[in-house]
């Protein structure tokens, strides 16, 4: 195989590891081409708002040479946190320090985070509306893919950056995303202290866990607010709930109902939200996947380590995965195979620890007696505790 400086790359999804990766080796004068389903940047929302750690998300963006860039976007007020229970009962509320997210976990809109990334590409190296049907390797070792739109394409080096439902995995792994018993109705008030004054004066500025009886009605705060309606049910709920959900009122109605002994201070969001309402199973990858070595193909983000949202681990977790391999691949050289051994050997286990956090936050935000145990949680960690 060739070196990392001559190497054809193939990098398949242009969410955040993917990006990251490709950036990072442009800093250091090596090519990749990264391919996008979407047919323009701004095709789809790309989220609510994401905490950077320190020594994941954070390190990426030093690496990338986007750190300061990234601190200019960031919304410190939204540090902040609130857990409370159906009634409203507030039971943390945390408020950032001095304001300056200086080390702490700084929120940044996931699309301003992306579109910082995307402006730091040279022109051409995204390609767009190229939607992976397929990889396959070749007799010569390098790998072609075929795309939805019947393009074609070959790789020395191939990167599966491409999410839940990844199409690079099967060269991998014959694992699959398995449900884990959360069901999410996805939703957004625009302009909220104007639209909900005293809902969005209860949700305040930063993250919104408000818990009680498996059902979680959370997100992000702030003026513009991104929220999820969740609870722990059945795979086939959205199929069997008999609600259209192309129907918006319907839609309401129907979560509304769910949530129907809840104050009205919370369900007012919903009674209120935007049209765009999106419904979603939420899935994740065994902890601990991980694969034997196989030459020239690797996966970072989700389609390693698909994981809960529920530790704030994903997508830092993905960011960490580009820089350690973007770095892996400056390092080795000439040595293709041993970068990747380098990269999934320290990624395996450290993907492992950040899924199993995502998997007791889970069991800690859904239980018949939550919010007490994500309460205790918090406790634990130093959190300031004020009641209500």
């Amino acid at each position: 195989m060739p070196s990392s400086s001559a190497l054809s790359i193939a990098v398949v999804g242009g969410g955040l590891s993917g990006l990251v990766l490709a950036r990072i080796l442009q800093q250091h004068d090596i090519a990749s081409t990264v391919y996008e389903l979407d047919a323009t940047a701004d095709a789809r929302r790309q989220g609510g708002l994401l905490d950077l750690h320190v020594e994941s998300g954070q390190s990426a963006l030093r690496e990338a040479g986007l750190y300061e860039q990234f601190r200019r976007l960031t919304r410190p007020q939204a540090e902040a946190m609130r857990v409370m229970d159906k009634a409203g009962t507030v039971f943390i509320d945390q408020v950032p320090g001095d304001g300056s997210g200086e080390g702490g976990r700084p929120e940044i809109d996931r699309t301003e985070l992306r579109a910082l990334l995307l402006e730091s590409l040279h022109p051409g190296r995204v390609v767009w509306d190229h939607k992976l049907s397929r990889a396959r390797r070749l007799d010569d070792g390098r790998f072609e893919l075929a795309f939805a739109n019947g393009a074609r394409r070959t790789a020395d080096l191939l990167v599966g950056a491409d999410g839940a439902w990844s199409r690079v995995r099967p060269l991998l792994s014959s694992a699959s995303p398995e449900y884990v018993g959360i069901s999410s109705v996805e939703f957004h008030v625009t302009d909220a202290p104007t639209t909900v004054p005293a809902s969005a004066a209860l949700a305040g500025t930063g993250s919104l866990f408000a818990l009680s009886d498996n059902k979680n009605l959370g997100g992000h705060g702030g003026r513009d607010l991104h929220l999820g309606a969740m609870l722990r049910t059945a795979e086939d709920w959205i199929e069997t709930r008999g609600v259209d959900w192309s129907d918006v009122a319907a839609v309401r109605t129907a979560l509304l109902a769910e949530f129907a002994d809840w104050t009205p201070a919370l369900t007012d969001l919903i009674r209120h939200c935007d049209d765009e309402i999106t419904a979603r199973r939420i899935y994740a990858l065994p902890a601990g996947h991980s694969w034997p070595r196989i030459p020239g193909v690797t996966l970072v983000g989700d389609a390693a380590h698909l994981m809960s949202p529920f530790a704030g681990e994903g997508a830092n977790a993905a960011m960490l995965d580009a820089r350690e391999l973007a770095l892996a691949l400056i390092e080795h050289g000439d040595d293709v195979e041993g970068a990747l051994h380098q990269y999934e050997t320290a990624m395996f286990p450290r993907a492992a620890v950040a899924a199993r956090k995502s998997a007791r936050g889970l069991d800690l935000c859904f239980a018949d007696d939550s919010p007490r145990g994500l309460v205790e949680f918090f406790g634990r960690k130093g959190a300031p505790l004020t009641s209500h």
